[in-house]
């Protein structure tokens, strides 16, 4: 049986308790640097957790592991989602930050990763921004979110890894099992635009407004 493992991480801490965190979950060949640069453009006044996936594919890492491109181990993705929740709820204690008011910044692979855990944790998070997801499981749907959780996706319309209809397919499902969730489908394809970064940081600091 696998064990749980510690993720690679960085954390930067807002000084506020009772802050938000940012969590930066980068795509496959990424690591926990990544996706530190975008976050100023989402304001201050947040905490910042970026990690490293655990698995290697050829060097590269990743969140969880995959049989093909596009095909998803589903039960590694669903031991990593898991092991991931278990070791943030550890980290908030180490760190003391509030386990509750995280909201996840995933690209590709993490954005995935993301999806997963809001499928099999609906609750967990209290927001998420996806760059170019795909559903997370094929035959497992989300559990029922309760509390309306805001869900950001944004795709490319020249995007060669993903399909526009499973696209339009895993927004209704999200958005069936409760989630709050707002698409853009951008001019562009795999790789993140200005436009991405735009649209999510308005979205998020919304988010803030409202708090």
């Amino acid at each position: 049986m696998m064990k749980y493992e510690q993720l690679e991480y960085i954390y930067e801490p807002s000084g506020n308790p009772k802050a938000r965190t940012m969590l930066l979950l980068h795509g496959t060949g990424g690591d926990e640097k990544d996706l530190l640069s975008l976050a100023a453009y989402f304001g201050s006044g947040f905490n910042i957790l970026s990690l490293r996936g655990n698995v290697s594919e050829n060097g590269m890492p990743r969140f969880f592991r995959r049989v093909a491109m596009g095909i998803f181990d589903e039960q590694d993705l669903e031991f990593r989602s898991c092991e991931m929740v278990e070791f943030i709820k550890k980290l908030s204690l180490r760190h003391h930050f509030d386990s509750s008011k995280i909201v996840a910044l995933g690209y590709s692979n993490g954005a995935n990763m993301a999806g997963a855990v809001l499928t099999l944790s609906p609750d967990f998070l209290e927001g998420a921004i996806l760059f170019r997801p795909m559903r997370p499981f094929k035959k497992k749907g989300p559990l029922p979110d309760k509390t309306a959780t805001p869900v950001f996706i944004t795709t490319g319309t020249h995007d060669p890894t993903i399909r526009a209809d499973d696209t339009e397919n895993y927004i209704k499902l999200l958005s069936n099992s409760g989630f709050d969730v707002t698409h853009f489908n951008l001019d562009a394809g795999h790789n993140l635009t200005q436009d991405d970064i735009d649209l999510a940081s308005g979205w998020f600091k919304r988010l803030n407004d409202y708090d």
